[in-house]
């Protein structure tokens, strides 16, 4: 957010914003120690050096056969027709997983073609989250995992994947790369943060030739459980997505319309009644199958 200055108005000197800075870097500091801080990145997705950098341009593809035999294999449904992870069936098999990343690793993403690129940051993503879940397990919620810093919640923030000679976050690809280079709000039901609230983790890899198939699957899947839209008679409690993503998913009257485009014909007709939003929901537990 910027701030405009008053030019009518007295200089203020260095001297006299100490205290303040000293004030507003205090209170940033107990707000994060609380968790009260959203990460910064959730904002808009903007054009960066890192989505520069890693610009597909060619018509390459990528084999991602052996994450695919993982998901199927320790990614398992429930009752309710969402996915959890047995990870600690996938314990076993991480030599597998890593095996799987350190081949990602060596992609040369420049000679990807589109829909592969966008295909291969989504499966790295997952990937990399599974492993670092793996790292600490067992774990409550992957934000007891605090990779980046004193304040942080999460392993976001820290650089854990290296491509093409950049040491890249999480947040990295997710942001700077992925959402910077498509601007697809499919794109935050790709990515699967470990957690119950999370869009499901797919018991198959992203593949580029069906990259929109899947992602409009995806979609389709969150906006029709509960905890991506419930509808009631005076509005609707949805995914606290559609808040810390509000800029990629557009106008109210834009995000009405996107979840109509997936909504099965019972929550079509409950939106088209009261669309209005009633409050914001995120379960933070790790997504495990028991």
């Amino acid at each position: 957010m910027s701030q405009h200055t008053n030019t009518s108005q007295p200089q203020t000197t260095a001297k006299q914003l100490q205290p303040q800075a000293v004030t507003l870097k205090l209170a940033f500091s107990l707000l994060a120690a609380a968790g009260m801080i959203v990460a910064l990145s959730h904002g808009p997705a903007h054009a960066s050096a890192l989505s520069r950098h890693f610009q597909p341009q060619g018509n390459g593809s990528v084999d991602h056969s052996g994450f695919s035999t993982l998901l199927a294999r320790y990614v398992v449904k429930t009752g309710d027709g969402s996915t959890r992870v047995n990870y600690r069936g996938l314990q076993a098999a991480r030599p597998q997983l890593q095996a799987y990343l350190a081949q990602m690793q060596k992609v040369s993403v420049p000679t990807l073609s589109n829909n592969a690129a966008k295909a291969y940051w989504i499966n790295l993503y997952n990937a990399k989250t599974l492993d670092v879940i793996l790292e600490h397990y067992p774990v409550q919620s992957i934000r007891d995992i605090k990779l980046g810093g004193l304040f942080s919640s999460g392993p976001w923030k820290k650089e854990l994947v290296t491509v093409g000679g950049k040491a890249l976050s999480l947040d990295d690809i997710e942001h700077e790369i992925a959402r910077a280079t498509w601007k697809d709000p499919r794109l935050h039901y790709g990515f699967n943060c470990a957690s119950i609230g999370c869009p499901d983790l797919r018991q198959e890899a992203y593949r580029g030739k069906a990259i929109d198939k899947q992602l409009d699957q995806a979609a389709r899947a969150f906006v029709n459980h509960p905890r991506g839209i419930k509808a009631g008679g005076t509005g609707v409690t949805v995914s606290s997505l559609y808040k810390w993503y509000k800029s990629d998913f557009g106008s109210a009257n834009q995000m009405r319309a996107h979840w109509l485009k997936y909504a099965n014909p019972t929550l079509q007709t409950r939106l088209q009644k009261n669309s209005k939003i009633n409050d914001y929901r995120y379960d933070w537990s790790l997504n495990e199958a028991r």
